[in-house]
This record gives structure tokens, sequence and C-alpha cells, in this order.
């Protein structure tokens, strides 16, 4: 009913930048929250193994990681019912499949994620 398709991942050298791109479409009654996770590949989707890095709520306010603070940026577009994630001097150990997620009334809705590699 609801999809969530992620895009914009690729390999990238320690110091570059990326720009992810999350498209929602299907029944959605209202957007709570949008944000985005990270996991390393091989590992299941679920809070406690996925990091958040990156988390916009209704009222505009943004929330990320102490490690990407600065470096990354969560943005929406209502109009297009997308999220995105600018990235910047992105690090080795940040290589991981990053996950859009969203929020409507109470359920929650995951992308399959896009895949980031970073080398050194």
């Amino acid at each position: 009913q609801v999809h969530v398709v992620e895009s914009g991942g690729g390999l990238v050298q320690a110091g570059g930048s990326l720009r992810l791109s999350c498209a929602v479409s299907g029944t959605i009654s209202n957007f709570d929250t949008m944000a985005w996770y990270r996991r390393a590949p091989g590992r299941q989707r679920g809070v406690v193994q996925c990091e958040l890095v990156a988390g916009l709520i209704s009222e505009g306010a943004t929330t990320y990681a102490d490690s990407v603070n600065g470096r990354f940026t969560i943005s929406k577009d209502k109009a297009k019912s997308s999220v995105y994630l600018q990235i910047k001097n992105l690090r080795p150990e940040e290589k991981a499949v990053y996950y859009c997620h969203v929020t409507d009334w109470g359920f929650a809705y995951w992308g399959q994620g896009t895949q980031v590699t970073v080398s050194s």
C-alpha cells in the first residue's frame, strides 16, 4: 500500500559527498516524522540494529547523530512526497545501507535501502 524507495547511493571516496533521495507513495494520511537510518550490510532492520543518522519532525525540528552533525542535512519536499539526505565529507566507517523511514499515524514504513560505499 505504501511504498518507500531510496536512491542516490553509490561508491564515494573518503571525503566525498552524496545526496540520497527517498520517494514515498501510496495511501498516506499524515506524515508525522521522516528519518534516515543506516546499518552494515547483512544486518536486519530494526531500531536497535539501525543507527538513526538524521530525523525530521512535522514542526520542522531536526535531529542528527553526534557523529554526523554538521556534515549531514535532512530535508523534505512535501509537494513531491520526498525526503533527502545531503551527505558531506563521508568517512570510511560510514559504509552502510541507508534506509528511509517515515511514520504516519503511528505506522512505520521502511524502504529497501540504498548502499553507500566509502573507499579510502
